[in-house]
This record gives C-alpha cells, structure tokens and sequence, in this order.
C-alpha cells in the first residue's frame, strides 16, 4: 500500500523552524503512514468511519468491498443498494451520504478527476458540499489521497493534544494554533504526523 511520502527536505524545514519539533522528529524518526490515492473509495471510507471504532469500521469496510465485487466506484455502489449497503453495519443516514457522493460522480455533478487541479480553498469547498463530509475529512482526504503537503487541521483534536503535548500548553486558543500552522508552512502535514505521534505517545501512557 502506498505511503504519505516525505523525506529530507520536509525534515530539515521543520527542523530550523522549530527546535521542539526537530527533537520530536529526532525521537520518533520516520512515520510511515499508509495514504488511499483513489478519491471515491476514500470517500466513502471516511464516510463509514465516522464515530465508530477502528474495529468496526475495518468489518464495515471490508463487507462493503465485497458487495461491490471488490472494487468500491459509483457504478458498484449504487448497484449495491440501500439495503444491501445497511446490512453491512452502519446506519441508513451513512448509507445515503455513499449513495449521494456516488449519484454526484455518476451524474458528472462531482468530477473528481478535477479535484487534483484545484488549490487547497477549493478542495474544501468542493468535497464540503457533499453531505457527509466535513471540513476535517476533506482535510485529511488532502493529506491521505491528494498528498497535499501543507495540511494541519484545527478540528482534529488528537493534533491539538500533540500540540499542546510538544509545547507544554495547557490550552490552544486558535490564535497560537495558526502560528504554528504558519511556522511549519509549507510542510504542515508533515507536521501533523509528528503531532500525531505525541498524542497518540501521551494517550498510551496516560
């Protein structure tokens, strides 16, 4: 499976900016994070995976990638049906944000072929409009599919806890986010996956 590429010059810009984060990136070493370039699969995965457990969702997942044949696309989708979708166990209101992100590509309304071309501002408003996706998912549909290099979500809390962890705050108002944000620019979600890291290190020790 593909990985988030990043390397050496990701490193050292985080590095000079930042001494916190050249330690962590000293400690932790190199993240390997697996990455779905396919867009319509990664849509609907981060759809199913929305405010359940990582166990669950890999067994939804997986039962509706063989109900699709094997292949998750619109066509196969929306072959697939409502009931069928449901009786892979998530909800019918999840089934219909699928089944509208798979009605939007089939009837060109969504061209996600597009999508690449577009900057950051319009990748969220694009995938934003679809119901079931919010500005978090796009967000990491950016980072995992598209490989966007400069990503750091403010609605991710496990990145505010790596946040405030590497910097010893006990609260994150938005403000001194977005300074961070601007620090680690233009490799923020090279960043992300080192704060990522730090929270899930003070999760496993608390």
């Amino acid at each position: 499976m593909p990985i988030f590429e990043y390397g050496d010059t990701e490193i050292d810009w985080l590095s000079k900016r930042d001494k916190r984060m050249a330690q962590a990136i000293e400690r932790i070493g190199l993240i390997r994070r697996n990455t779905m370039p396919e867009l319509f699969p990664a849509l609907i995965r981060c759809i199913v995976d929305q405010q359940i457990s990582t166990a669950a969702a890999r067994t939804v997942n997986a039962r509706i990638l063989q109900l699709c044949g094997g292949q998750i696309n619109a066509e196969s989708l929306l072959a697939a049906g409502a009931d069928n979708l449901q009786r892979c166990g998530t909800s019918m209101r999840k089934v219909q944000y699928m089944l509208g992100v798979a009605e939007a590509v089939q009837s060109g309304k969504l061209d996600l072929s597009a999508i690449s071309a577009m900057d950051d501002a319009q990748v969220i408003r694009t995938l934003t409009d679809l119901k079931g996706i919010g500005i978090w998912t796009a967000e990491m549909l950016m980072i995992f599919s598209l490989g966007r290099p400069d990503v750091l979500s403010w609605g991710d809390l496990a990145i505010q806890r790596g946040m405030m962890r590497l910097y010893n705050h006990k609260d994150l108002p938005r403000e001194r986010f977005e300074r961070y944000r601007r620090r680690y620019s233009p490799y923020g979600s090279t960043a992300s996956l080192y704060l990522w890291a730090i929270s899930a290190q003070q999760n496993s020790v608390s």
